[in-house]
C-alpha cells in the first residue's frame, strides 16, 4: 500500500515537472518569437527612416533646381525691356 502511494506521489511529481518543463519551453519559444518580431520591426523602421531621408534630399535638390530655374528665367525677363530701346529700324 505504501509503495502504491509513493508511486502515485512520484507520478504526480513527474507530471508536475513535465508540465513546468513544457511551460518553460513554451515561454522560451514565445520570447524568441517576440524578439524576432521586434528585430523585424526595427529593421523596417530603419528602412523607412532611410527612405524618408533620401526623399527629403531629393525634395531639397528639386527645390534648389526650381530656385535656380526661377532665377534664370527672371533674369532673362528683366533684360527684355531694354531690347526695344536699342532696336533701330
Amino acid at each position: 500500500m505504501l509503495k502504491a502511494i509513493n508511486t502515485k506521489i512520484l507520478l504526480a511529481i513527474l507530471a508536475a515537472l513535465i508540465a513546468l518543463g513544457g511551460a518553460v519551453s513554451y515561454q522560451r519559444h514565445e520570447t524568441e518569437k517576440a524578439a524576432a518580431a521586434a528585430a523585424k520591426a526595427a529593421a523596417i523602421l530603419q528602412q523607412q527612416q532611410r527612405e524618408a531621408q533620401q526623399q527629403k534630399q531629393r525634395d531639397e535638390a528639386f527645390r534648389q533646381q526650381v530656385q535656380r530655374d526661377k532665377k534664370k528665367h527672371n533674369s532673362a525677363a528683366a533684360n527684355e525691356g531694354k531690347t526695344w530701346q536699342t532696336y533701330i529700324p
